[in-house]
């Protein structure tokens, strides 16, 4: 058996195979003209295609040995985290209790089906360089979105990871933060600034055109292609189709109910009988991130403020120490600038929000100057059209229309840690050419909050499921 292993026609056979069920799988045909290149490394060996080593060599040295085992190593982690799997680490609590901040994720790129790579040329194992406007790749050559088959489609519930849908601009000084809030911010100021000097404030175009001008000035701004911007965790809520709304914190779904998942946390309000405190240790021991410590001193009287799955909430209410537990949600009507789709004639906030039509690929909607702003970004960037608005009409390519058929499915994330999550409540849909693939495994988890000789590594996370349901 080990002498047909070694057998220079077999291998051929072997790789030849291999091959050929890789193109049917990426279905890229052209790449057939490969099969030459390996009979002629295996069998005809008339081209040298170990360039860094002379074939007449008797016996390897151990740096022809060395460049030979790192230039297989490139090439096969390249392919493995091109096409199936990939590192991922979870840098906020957005999740809690589901994925920790510190577990370290094994990503399955053919659960949805791997995407090809967009941007080719780059340097190995990069994404970007954090704060660096050198970029570890080249958009010299750009390569369409294509998706190939996978094991399944993404379902409600499920925890997903994908590209930043507001990660294509980006402030290099202010990375946490999205470019386009920043924008907003600015935007508002001005207008604040116009209406306090007594001005009467013009359209809200104005104030973002300018803006952008100010951020530019005082920024420094790059743009990134979809596969390299920012990855991104969350829990798909709704997929394309549905319509989602958000009532007094809890979800609806096509005018049903969402399920509650059990690690869903939302935020509470505790105070405290006089002269008590809460334990730091509790907080801990029941999975707080010291990160979401709160306290306050207004709301409506003081007391701690912290995020609490149903769970930890009865047993905080338990406590002899506490008067009460309750849960802070917004009333409906409030607006909150933050929340999509940004616009005044939308009164929604993190906990009222909708309903909200999710686009479909193919699904044709009405379209007029009210519902506009909920699909703009789809149209104009996600979807790549040239969108305008002249005199209450509406254009897309150069001509008028009253109805837009989407070409994209598109889904909405949010994180378990509802009123600490930066999610699809601020920054919209997520395209289908966004989805990067399933956290399947943690094969790693770091307590930052710890020392490594008070239990920084939890040991009981290691090989866990990393898509709870």
């Amino acid at each position: 058996m080990r002498k047909l292993f070694k057998n220079k026609y077999f291998k051929f056979v072997f790789w030849t195979v291999v091959f050929i069920l890789f193109v049917i799988w990426i279905g890229s045909w052209w790449l057939l003209l490969g099969i030459p290149i390996i009979f002629d490394y295996y069998i005809s060996k008339k081209v040298n295609w170990t360039f860094w080593k002379k074939r007449d060599l008797e016996k390897k040295t151990k740096l022809i040995e060395w460049v030979d085992a790192l230039v297989f190593a490139v090439i096969a982690a390249t392919i493995i985290r091109s096409f199936f799997i990939e590192a991922y680490m979870i840098p906020t609590s957005s999740l809690e209790k589901s994925l920790l901040v510190g577990d370290y994720l094994f990503v399955s790129k053919v659960s949805y089906g791997p995407r090809m790579p967009m941007t080719p040329l780059a340097i190995p194992f990069t994404h970007t360089f954090q704060g660096s406007k050198f970029n570890p790749y080249s958009e010299l050559i750009k390569a369409p979105y294509k998706r190939l088959a996978g094991l399944g489609q993404i379902k409600r519930n499920d925890i997903v990871v994908f590209n930043f849908p507001e990660g294509d601009t980006v402030a290099l000084e202010r990375q946490a933060e999205s470019y386009y809030k920043i924008v907003r911010n600015y935007a508002w100021q001005l207008k604040q600034t116009d209406i306090q000097s007594g001005k009467e404030p013009l359209n809200e175009g104005y104030y973002i055109s300018n803006a952008r001008n100010l951020v530019k000035r005082n920024y420094t701004i790059v743009t990134r292609p979809v596969d390299k911007e920012d990855n991104y965790v969350k829990r798909c809520v709704a997929i394309h189709g549905d319509t989602f709304e958000i009532r007094k914190s809890l979800i609806y779904i096509n005018g049903k109910k969402g399920k509650i998942h059990k690690n869903e946390e939302h935020n509470y309000h505790i105070e405290m009988k006089p002269g008590k405190s809460l334990n730091p240790k509790t907080l801990f021991d029941m999975g707080i991130s010291k990160e979401d410590f709160g306290y306050s001193r207004q709301y409506p009287v003081e007391g701690y403020v912290l995020p609490l799955t149903d769970e930890y909430k009865n047993k905080i209410e338990r406590f002899k120490s506490v008067k009460s537990v309750t849960k802070i949600v917004e009333d409906s009507g409030v607006y909150n600038p933050d929340i999509i789709p940004h616009d005044p004639k939308f009164q929604w906030n993190n906990d009222n929000l909708g309903p909200l039509y999710i686009p479909e690929a193919g699904k044709t909607i009405a379209l007029d100057t009210f519902n506009l702003p909920l699909y703009r970004r789809v149209i104009d960037i996600y979807e790549n059209n040239e969108l305008d608005v002249k005199d209450g009409k509406i254009f897309i390519n150069g001509k008028e229309t009253d109805k837009y058929t989407f070409k994209m499915n598109y889904y909405l994330m949010m994180g378990d840690n509802r009123s600490n999550s930066a999610d699809s409540r601020y920054w919209g849909f997520v395209p289908e050419d966004h989805v990067v693939g399933k956290p399947i495994f943690i094969w790693m988890s770091m307590d930052k909050d710890k020392t490594i000789f008070t239990g920084k590594i939890r040991w009981d996370r290691l090989l866990k499921s990393a898509n709870v349901k």
